[in-house]
């Protein structure tokens, strides 16, 4: 007698192997049988005409702060995500003294964009130590799995100070105390270390991030950490202001340490060959021994642009920037008086304050060829007819009359800028990416960029997009698009208990109404900490969501379940 048995569905194991109707059976915690037509359950549940799949494995969020405050981890739990890991980027907020603890929101909030109120409220700094802050996350209950990486800017500034802050050389000793912490990191439980070298990071006041210009030595040095314990990831977002030197340095940490390298790659407007050089460089060091993946996101990444977003075509004029603080409602009352209409549409970006925004979102002054009217639902693959610009050409009005009338027109109005990854003005290069044995699916950042990016539903839309309803270029096999963020997610990270539907795994399964799957435009709420507001994205289709057994989700809703814990490297059964 089961626990449960799931019958009749169409499953995709995780595998990559073909999909088939079956049975599905849990015993407890795990699976028990899969396949064929199965024996009797305490519960059973009909599943025909539903896949049956893993629970998605999210190995790039940034639920640092959240997992302190939030137990069900939304919008990814609505999104069938089972797993998520965060410390992504270099950010993070263990270790940590108490008097850098603001420094590390204020670091948090310019890369990450989670508002400094938000932190403050929400956080609840019984910690010091990262395995203090694993402690403290193990402690309470959650309808998801959660893991963690240590982040090298808090470990920075815990060694180094205010050193770290003015971007100070790490001295011998620096990089002795920050591999020492890092192996206690991994020991007590982290999956790997992260840093960041772009200029996409910067402060809240514009200034670089402790970790932009550390030299190879000291990540080198850190990064040994990994191959003494024999655990771990290296994971970095970098420019690669050398290429030569960047992936030479990045080659040789992985042949040193046979652990796992990866870093963020999407193409760029001002550079397009350039992920097509990282790939091939990503080849020729596996070619050499060297474990390197180049982590990549399922769509364009892309900023929200709207009235009350974090940005939006005209948040960088002066009269705009009058109205902040006034709640969206007013905030569009008053920009639909024609005078001042007039004075903002007449009013050229403040330099200072494009300054202070990270480089792709600078684009945001200049190209109104690449800012297009999002739908509902929305589409993230438009046609260059759709971006403001042709929609200006079009009715004689100039682009600026067009964005702000379309904005201010009604409410839930906004404009998609997708700053990366769109450089053609099609999907083409993310397929290739995706198709490519070097790469590895991330980036949905889940609980970052509060007000101006979500991609939290990315796990649905490579389905939903990809798998059905892609017009403008070749689809992708379903059983491809859940082995990519099931088994292959699970499998570089050391999560070996998961993320696929095989006997003796943990019972982490979604039941899916395919062809009722839907993803709805983003919308904005004021449900975080301190009254925060942030782009959360819905979906309709996932008709159950088990984690380790139990149902989690059913028709969209929480069934009060929390079986969810922290999961700590070394530690998975």
């Amino acid at each position: 007698m089961h626990d449960i048995v799931i019958r009749g569905g169409t499953v995709i194991d995780g595998t990559g192997k073909g999909a088939f109707t079956g049975d599905v059976a849990i015993a407890g915690e795990s699976i028990a049988e899969v396949g064929g037509k199965l024996g009797p359950a305490r519960r059973e549940i009909d599943a025909t005409g539903l896949l049956v799949t893993p629970g998605w494995v999210d190995v790039h969020t940034h639920y640092d702060g959240q997992a302190i405050w939030d137990p069900l981890l939304g919008p990814s739990c609505w999104h069938g995500v089972t797993t998520a890991m965060f410390g992504n980027c270099g950010v993070g907020f263990a270790p940590v003294r108490p008097q850098h603890r603001a420094a590390l929101m204020e670091l948090m909030e310019g890369v990450e964009e989670i508002p400094g109120v938000v932190l403050t409220d929400g956080l609840t700094w019984e910690w010091e130590t990262f395995r203090d802050f694993l402690d403290a996350l193990e402690r309470r209950p959650r309808a998801i799995d959660i893991a963690a990486q240590i982040a090298h800017h808090p470990l920075r500034v815990y060694v180094m100070g205010e050193r770290a802050i003015r971007l100070e050389a790490a001295r011998p000793d620096d990089i002795a105390e920050m591999r020492r912490l890092t192996v206690e990191a991994l020991h007590a439980g982290a999956f790997g270390f992260t840093t960041s070298r772009t200029d996409s990071h910067k402060t809240p006041v514009g200034e670089m991030v402790p970790s932009r210009y550390a030299a190879s030595e000291e990540l080198l040095g850190i990064g040994s950490a990994l191959g003494d314990v024999g655990a771990g990831a290296f994971g970095m977002n970098s420019d690669f202001d050398d290429e030569v030197d960047e992936l030479a340095w990045l080659t040789r940490l992985a042949k040193e340490t046979r652990r796992p390298v990866w870093f963020l790659l999407t193409d760029r407007y001002e550079d397009p060959e350039r992920w097509r050089r990282l790939l091939a460089a990503v080849h020729a060091a596996r070619a050499e021994g060297a474990h390197l993946t180049a982590q990549i996101a399922g769509r364009p990444i892309g900023v929200m642009l709207g009235i009350g977003t974090a940005l939006n075509p005209f948040s960088v004029r002066p009269s705009y920037r009058q109205l902040d603080g006034l709640s969206i409602p007013e905030q569009r009352r008053r920009l639909r008086d024609p005078a001042l209409r007039r004075r903002i549409l007449n009013e050229k970006p403040s330099a200072e304050e494009v300054s202070r925004l990270a480089q792709f979102r600078q684009l945001i002054t200049t190209h109104w060829d690449k800012f297009f009217v999002m739908g509902d639902p929305p589409d993230y693959e438009p046609s260059e007819e759709a971006s403001v610009a042709a929609i200006a050409a079009r009715e004689g009005r100039t682009p600026d009359e067009v964005a702000y009338d379309y904005l201010t027109e009604t409410e839930n109005r906004y404009l998609f800028f997708p700053v990366v990854n769109y450089v053609c003005g099609d999907h083409e290069p993310i397929r290739e990416m995706l198709t490519d044995s070097g790469t590895l699916l991330g980036l949905s950042d889940g609980g970052a960029h509060c007000a101006s990016i979500i991609d939290a539903g990315v796990p649905t839309y490579m389905l939903l997009h990809w798998g059905r309803d892609r017009r403008r270029g070749p689809r992708l096999p379903l059983e491809l698009l859940v082995k990519r963020q099931t088994s292959e997610t699970a499998n570089f990270f050391g999560l070996h208990d998961r993320g696929r539907l095989t006997p003796g795994l943990r019972a982490d399964i979604n039941l899916i109404d395919f062809d009722g799957l839907r993803l709805y435009q983003p919308e904005l709420v004021n449900d975080l900490p301190a009254g925060g507001r942030r782009f959360v994205q819905r979906v309709d289709g996932y008709v159950a969501t088990f984690l380790a057994g139990t149902p989690t989700f059913e028709r969209g809703e929480h069934t009060g379940a929390l079986p969810g814990r922290l999961v700590r490297a070394g530690h998975i059964h």
